[in-house]
């Protein structure tokens, strides 16, 4: 049932070994696929061996699942975004994906835009409380941690440390608030998200609350992903036990404080605009879209664009071509297109050659916008964004917009 939880692990030896906490997301993969309960699951795999270059891959075979098992912190893929382009979720192929909190909210912000028919997927969550780009993650293991890179077999994020393990089993640690402060750790984005457990998706997997046991916490957050679980454990494909008391606390610790630490990095990084007046903030922003070299690349990687002819193309009349830096329409234009349903998953910002903090702009508004509209995106998907929507009671006889209802009749 929704709202259900359990402690689970594989009861397939060789996933258990290779999964990292019990291989309960593999295991469900595999299950789903060997019962044709979907045609394909996308999810993420370590290119050639390296984890700091991950790849989407769908599969439809279900002895390759298990090459995918394990988490990859340095591969902040885009799977929204690739979702839409390339597996139109309009067609009859049903998939399961793995997915972050911002993947499924992104997700959930498209299929209210009809470009992903929700009915075909199955949402696979995964918490989350950060990633990291691999250059910025290469970087950092060989001048903070002095070790090689490519010995670097795992990755963790717990109890305010970064905690990386090598192949010879030795495990070194770090504060991840030191690391950041220094310019190393998570990105941007990241550090701000207040999101980290996806009960937006289907079922809501994770470490915390396990104990430090060799298992995953599933929280069960729709009727479809507890008939999967529920088929998945009948047949014998997962142990599970109901967590204790202890085990729920300490999973309600980690997200809170998880969620403490995203407000201190939210403040930090809005309040340095805090003071500054209208004409000061305009210019702040001005100064950094004067860097910009016109190369579309935030617009292209956003997951929540997804006009077929965009009016910001300069062929298009709307913005002057020949000229860098281009017009500050550009990006007000898109703030104002879709600013209301910004994630924060900063695909774009990591996509920016120039490094203008873009999802910070987007991410700093949604946030004064979100308490005046009632309006978190992803969260649900029958909510419409609220520029999509006028009410009953904004077209009223006794308000101004009353001129508008006599022109549309």
């Amino acid at each position: 049932m929704i709202g259900d939880m359990y402690l689970a692990w594989s009861s397939d030896e060789e996933t258990l070994k290779k999964g990292e906490y019990g291989g309960v997301v593999t295991t469900l993969l595999k299950f789903a696929l060997e019962n044709k309960i979907v045609d394909a699951v996308l999810t993420v795999k370590k290119m050639d061996g390296n984890r700091y270059d991950g790849v989407l891959t769908l599969i439809t075979n279900p002895e390759e699942v298990i090459e995918c098992a394990g988490a990859l912190h340095c591969a902040p893929l885009n799977i929204a975004r690739a979702l839409k382009e390339y597996l139109d979720g309009s067609k009859d192929m049903r998939i399961a994906v793995t997915c972050k909190p911002c993947d499924a909210r992104a997700i959930i912000e498209l299929v209210k835009r009809e470009q992903i028919n929700i009915e075909n997927l199955v949402l696979i969550g995964l918490n989350c409380t950060g990633t990291l780009l691999p250059r910025v993650a290469r970087r950092m293991f060989e001048e903070i941690y002095e070790v090689n890179p490519d010995d670097v077999v795992r990755e963790d994020i717990d109890e305010g440390k970064l905690i990386i393990e090598l192949r010879d089993g030795t495990r070194k640690e770090k504060d991840l608030d030191s690391l950041e402060e220094a310019g190393y750790g998570r990105r941007e984005n990241c550090r701000r998200c207040e999101i980290s457990i996806p009960r937006m998706a289907d079922l809501a997997c994770g470490k915390w609350g396990t104990m430090g046991k060799k298992a995953t916490f599933i929280e069960v957050c729709t009727e479809k992903g507890s008939q999967l679980l529920d088929e998945a454990i009948k047949a014998g494909y997962l142990q599970v036990e109901t967590p204790t008391r202890e085990a729920l606390d300490e999973r309600s610790r980690k997200e809170k404080e998880a969620l403490d630490r995203s407000k201190k990095w939210q403040e930090k990084n809005f309040n340095e605009l805090k003071g500054l007046n209208y004409e000061e903030r305009l210019n702040y922003w001005f100064n950094h879209f004067d860097r910009c070299i016109k190369c579309f690349s935030c617009r292209d990687a956003c997951p929540i664009c997804y006009c077929v002819e965009c009016r910001l193309e300069v062929d298009r009349n709307f913005i002057p071509g020949g000229e860098l830096p281009p017009d500050k329409l550009f990006h007000l234009t898109r703030l104002a297109h879709v600013g209301d349903s910004c994630v924060n998953c900063g695909q774009c910002q990591d996509a920016c050659p120039m490094e203008i903090p873009i999802s910070k702009l987007f991410h700093m508004l949604n946030k004064e916008l979100s308490p005046l509209f009632e309006y978190v995106p992803g969260r649900a998907a029958d909510q419409l964004p609220p520029l999509t929507v006028v009410t009953d009671e904004e077209l009223r006889v006794d308000e101004p917009y009353l001129f508008l209802k006599k022109e549309s009749t």
